[in-house]
C-alpha cells in the first residue's frame, strides 16, 4: 500500500505564527499545558520566542499521528533564558505544542 505524501512546509510560518499570535487564535495543547508549569515557562515568553527568536528548521518534524508538520522556534526571553518552543497549526489556529527551557536542560 502507498503512503500518503507528506503535505509540504507553511512557506512563511513565522508570519503565520505572528498573525495567530496578534489575531487572538492560538492555544496551548494539553501537553504544553504541563510542560509550561512542569519547567516554569510563563505564557508570556513562550509567545515573545516565537514573536521574536529565530526559526530552527533542523529541529522541525512530521507528525504521522496528525499528518501535519510542528516548527520549531527558540530565542531568549526578557529574562535571559534560551526557550525552545514547538508549535504546529490546526486550520488557522496556531498550536503551542511543547515548550523548553534550554537553558536549564540537563
Amino acid at each position: 500500500m502507498k503512503k500518503k505524501p507528506r503535505p509540504s512546509k507553511i512557506e512563511n510560518v513565522t508570519g503565520k505564527a505572528k498573525q495567530c499570535i496578534t489575531t487572538g487564535f492560538y492555544r496551548y495543547t494539553a501537553h504544553a499545558e504541563g510542560r509550561k508549569y512542569e519547567r516554569m515557562i510563563t505564557e508570556e515568553d513562550a509567545l515573545y520566542v516565537i514573536e521574536n527568536g529565530w526559526r530552527s528548521p533542523n529541529r522541525d518534524d512530521f507528525c504521522d499521528i496528525h499528518q501535519s508538520w510542528k516548527y520549531a522556534f527558540e530565542g531568549k526571553t526578557l529574562q535571559d533564558e534560551l526557550l525552545r518552543v514547538i508549535i504546529g497549526f490546526d486550520e488557522n489556529m496556531l498550536l503551542i505544542v511543547t515548550v523548553i527551557n534550554i537553558s536549564k536542560a540537563s
